[in-house]
């Protein structure tokens, strides 16, 4: 008896190859419940993508942090911040916002962009281990992106000078949603379809 090679299923676990019963599905090898993927397999990651880069547009568009001083509101954006520390001398502290702030985040939508791409249309002959590290990547990095929103609630916790009152702006609200729908699309992203569709 020939068996198609669409009736073969892998086990996640052991690496096993299974005939797909349906639904369910055993290893004959290690017992591990197997599963196929559903259809829309990267619909769930596109979605909290897009998500995460319609908030990146009011967290740049809006104060991050409030300042109130003598009555006095005074608004910095992010672009507008890592300008003032520049100007002022604070090199590293600048440096160090502009990677977390944009460069961070701008790249893990570029990479995730990518490898939604890559496994629904395979371009060219892509390494599968590239995919492999900058999937890993997005994930290592995605926390230090939240940097500007916990200076914000380190400045607003620790000054408590009299005429002066530190506050989170929209855009820190905002760039926080945009990291956790980051996080959350890597999450969603099912790193073995990188392995079946390269």
């Amino acid at each position: 008896m020939q068996i198609d090679k669409e009736q073969l299923i892998a086990c996640p676990v052991c690496e096993a190859v299974n005939i797909n019963k349906g639904k369910k599905n055993k290893c004959r090898r290690c017992g591990s419940g197997i599963y196929t993927h559903q259809t829309f397999q990267t619909e769930k990651s596109w979605a909290y993508l897009i998500t995460a880069m319609i908030a990146y547009v009011p967290a740049n568009l809006y104060p991050m942090l409030i300042t109130k001083q003598f009555g006095q509101h005074e608004g910095s954006t992010i672009f507008g911040g890592v300008a003032f520390l520049w100007e002022h001398g604070s090199y590293p502290i600048a440096l160090v916002i502009f990677f977390a702030s944009i460069i961070i985040p701008v790249s893990k939508f570029l990479i995730m962009i990518y490898l939604l791409i890559s496994v629904k249309y395979p371009l060219g002959k892509d390494k599968r281990m590239r995919k492999f590290k900058l999937y890993y990547l997005t994930e290592f990095v995605g926390p230090w992106s939240m940097i500007d929103v916990f200076v914000v609630a380190i400045l607003a916790a620790l000054i408590h000078l009299a005429n002066i009152q530190i506050i989170a702006g929209t855009a820190a609200t905002a760039f926080a949603i945009s990291v956790f729908f980051t996080l959350l699309s890597a999450h969603a992203f099912d790193e073995r379809l990188i392995k079946e569709n390269s």
